[in-house]
């Protein structure tokens, strides 16, 4: 990835409003793959203390956004065609932790793999709560 490419995700990210306020953390910027953290806040949980299924599949639709895009030499915007999330335990952590990587990049339709873990206040023990499936297509 240039360094150009790297800077308007970077960019992208940072002047992202809905980002902000869920106050997302950048992890990894690399072509193919993307990677993103969300602090815990009382409005992303249960009553049990567990994060929101709506947060989860928020979070994989935006990880998997920049991850198509990294897969792109210029800059371009993507939409979702199609997103499938598989919740396979609850989320109980400090954070959300996403990996998105690009499994099949096409001219105009790109297939991510999302996997979304929980942490703890230090950033260790991982918990893999979800997986995904994400189809987003190139419009521009």
């Amino acid at each position: 990835m240039t360094p150009e490419k790297k800077q308007l995700i970077t960019g992208s990210f940072h002047r992202s409003e809905t980002l902000k306020f869920y106050k997302a953390e950048l992890l990894e910027v690399e072509t193919d793959f993307i990677s993103m953290k969300i602090p815990k806040m009382d409005l992303m949980t249960r009553k049990a203390g567990m994060f929101n299924g709506a947060m989860i599949a928020s979070l994989v639709d935006v990880s998997s956004g920049y991850a198509a895009v990294s897969h792109y030499d210029e800059d371009c915007y993507v939409v979702t065609v199609e997103l499938k999330v598989n919740y396979l335990r609850p989320a109980i952590g400090d954070a959300l932790v996403s990996k998105s990587y690009v499994i099949k990049g096409g001219a105009k339709i790109s297939v991510i793999r999302t996997e979304i873990y929980t942490t703890d206040e230090n950033g260790g023990s991982e918990s893999h709560v979800a997986t995904s499936l994400v189809t987003m297509m190139k419009i521009k």
